[in-house]
């Protein structure tokens, strides 16, 4: 973590505003729950705009140690859900043959 007045938070206050705002917005609230059956936490974006707020105001080390944290863990949630597909390298062998015709049809 980089200190002094070279260091700049990760994303642009606004940034953290409007995901705050988004997080609240009933259209995130009923998609959030209809996916994941609980209520969208905003809390973390709560934070994250109040940190970068006092270190834009008073360059406090507490708000910049914040704002790396929850950055870093963002990143680690982001890394943790690989792939769903593993994407070819090549088609496959017999891709130019004709479908298998359907037992029942």
């Amino acid at each position: 973590m980089a200190e002094g007045e070279g260091w700049r938070p990760p994303r642009p206050c606004e940034a953290y505003r409007a995901e705050w705002e988004l997080c609240r917005s009933a259209g995130h609230f009923l998609r959030h729950y209809y996916v994941h059956g609980q209520r969208p936490a905003c809390g973390q974006w709560r934070r994250d705009l109040a940190s970068c707020r006092e270190w834009e105001e008073r360059r406090s080390a507490e708000a910049q140690r914040s704002l790396c944290e929850s950055e870093q863990a963002r990143v680690r949630a982001a890394r943790k859900h690989g792939l769903v597909w593993v994407p070819r390298q090549s088609p496959p062998e017999d891709w130019h043959l004709p479908l298998p015709k359907d037992k029942d049809g």
